[in-house]
């Protein structure tokens, strides 16, 4: 018999996630991602105040907590009414951009990156070169990029007061307003993080790399100078080939957007969108439902709108099909990918088009948009900046909030974020949350389609099935959430288990 089943517990995927794979002559031939956690917020805030959600939601997870409390603050905007002020709306954006940024950059470090250093790559010319750069509490790269981010990090204390958790965004715009010496320091601290990663990332200008616009500029800039071979990014894309990452991972193909970082004129900077078959229809959230077929929860029919979502815990035992806490999101009968991946494609980067139609999606596409995703961060949170002043209007008054139903669609570092929340007598009568890792490490929905990590490993060929370093790779490549819980796996003797 040359089928194997194992389980693989994963750590640094913020919060533990298991995935079992089914490995036949050394490929994965099947597999199951299992959110082995229930945290109940969606029960938590049902009868609270109207304005709860701002203070309980950012709590859901410590990496994006922003972007919780914006998609929080968008649903109160549009149950009230009211358009929060334009210098509002930039500081929120300002808060959320430095969010993305510094998110990028830790996972590619300090959890991606540190996969390279497994002893599987010991025999490569690369590995000594890893071990510099990405040994855990050592490596040159590790110890710069925790020292870089908590500039960013003070910027966003700087603002919102704290981090992670703030509680500075309200319906109609912002509670707490930067001085001039507070927008100067930010300023100051956002110039200094792109000095180093122009420096160490890049190992170039943010205005030459922006020249590179297909595979041929990317190899060409990769050979134009020994500063751009030995940057990070250089780095990563030299040992990425070297050991095929960039043929491993692909997915279902289709990819999601709500869009993000509003601007004037009802415009996004992150674009809104559904791409597939290298083409991007319009984005509506109408076409968004949960399945639970797969899920420990109480069975319906089908799948169900956020608005109608029901979420009734039924964990049940060995005799059920369910094995995961997540839902199934889907949207229009896809099972779609969010995250940076998707918003290059939908926003139409001629690079990662161009790396698709020549390579294919892959772990190597996946997490390059987390290194190269600052190179329009960065230059749009000095335009930010630059914009605002102290003397600004901040907010709108909403009123009292009384009912009404709405939803906030934003974007955290992960990808697509939605909170839709209904309000009566000036509470919450119902709230529904889909997160990015919810799209991402979904189980199967009532078709059996798989979801998008599951699909990504299927195909996956396994050097050893005692260090299935091939798995882990994948499932980070999309930066998993599940933030941290009391759980419990059970270990079968006739499977094996491997954490990595």
């Amino acid at each position: 018999m040359t089928q194997k089943r194992i389980n693989i517990p994963l750590n640094r995927v913020e919060g533990d996630l298991e995935i079992w794979v089914d490995v036949d002559k050394g490929v994965v031939s099947n597999a199951w991602s299992s959110g082995t956690m229930y945290r109940g917020f969606e029960k938590i805030l049902v009868g609270r105040g109207a304005l709860d959600g701002l203070v309980i939601t950012p709590r859901i997870c410590g990496i994006c907590s922003t972007a919780h409390q914006a998609a929080a603050a968008l649903s109160l905007d549009m149950i009230a009414k009211v358009t929060p002020p334009p210098d509002a709306v930039i500081i929120r954006n300002i808060v959320q951009m430095t969010e993305m940024l510094q998110s990028d950059i830790r996972q590619a470090f300090l959890m991606f990156a540190v996969d390279f250093v497994n002893p599987l790559y010991k025999n490569s010319p690369l590995f000594d070169e890893a071990l510099r750069r990405y040994e855990p509490f050592k490596g040159e790269t590790v110890i710069q990029t925790i020292k870089e981010t908590k500039k960013l990090l003070e910027m966003i204390a700087i603002i919102g007061g704290q981090w992670p958790h703030s509680s500075y965004m309200v319906p109609g715009g912002i509670a707490s307003v930067p001085s001039s010496s507070d927008l100067m320091q930010c300023r100051l601290l956002l110039k200094q993080y792109r000095n180093w990663y122009e420096q160490r990332v890049l190992g170039c200008s943010i205005d030459r790399f922006n020249e590179v616009h297909t595979v041929v500029d990317l190899n060409a800039w990769m050979e134009e100078n020994r500063t751009h071979w030995d940057s990070e990014l250089g780095f990563y894309v030299r040992f990425s080939r070297a050991m095929g990452l960039d043929k491993i991972g692909k997915g279902h193909g289709a990819f999601l957007s709500y869009g993000s970082i509003n601007l004037p004129e009802n415009k996004k900077w992150i674009p809104a969108g559904f791409f597939h078959d290298f083409q991007v229809k319009e984005f509506d959230q109408n076409h968004i439902n949960e399945h639970v077929a797969y899920s420990w929860y109480m069975d319906y029919e089908g799948g169900k709108h956020p608005f109608d979502g029901e979420t009734q815990p039924y964990a049940t035992g060995n005799e059920s099909q369910k094995y995961s806490w997540a839902k199934a999101p889907r949207y229009h009968g896809f099972s779609p990918e969010t995250g940076p991946l998707a918003e290059m494609l939908i926003s139409g980067n001629p690079l990662f088009l161009d790396l698709i139609k020549s390579k294919g999606v892959s772990v190597f596409t996946r997490e390059l948009t987390r290194l190269i995703r600052s190179v329009s961060l960065i230059p749009m949170l000095e335009t930010h900046l630059s914009q605002v002043t102290s003397d600004g209007h901040f907010y709108t008054s909403p009123g009292e909030i009384f009912e009404g139903e709405g939803f906030g669609l934003t974007h955290a570092s992960r990808g697509a974020l939605g909170h839709w929340v209904k309000i009566k007598d000036q509470m919450i009568q119902h709230y529904q949350i889909i997160t990015p890792t919810a799209w991402n490490a979904s189980p199967r929905d009532s078709h059996g389609v798989r979801g998008p990590i599951e699909e990504a490993l299927v195909g996956t060929p396994i050097q050893d099935i005692s260090n299935p370093l091939e798995v882990g790779h994948v499932v980070r490549s999309f930066d998993p959430c599940l933030v941290c819980t009391v759980h419990a796996i059970n270990h079968h003797q006739n499977m094996g288990k491997i954490f990595i």
